[in-house]
């Protein structure tokens, strides 16, 4: 019965918090793939221009 009363849980074990590396943050940032992306989101921006348009 004394057991009972001296439990201890088993501690948890620390999570893995070694960097990583990160595929966006690593890339140059150039002209033309800022290019790229800007003419990659225009459908994005245009459904979100009509979007607010209508919530005024």
């Amino acid at each position: 019965m004394a057991d009972l009363l001296a439990y201890e849980p088993e501690p948890t074990p620390e999570p893995d918090r070694t960097p990583r590396d990160n595929r966006i943050v690593n890339a140059p940032a150039t002209p033309a793939a800022c290019a790229a992306d800007y003419a990659g989101a225009a459908r994005v921006r245009a459904e979100l221009d009509k979007q607010q348009r209508r919530a005024r």
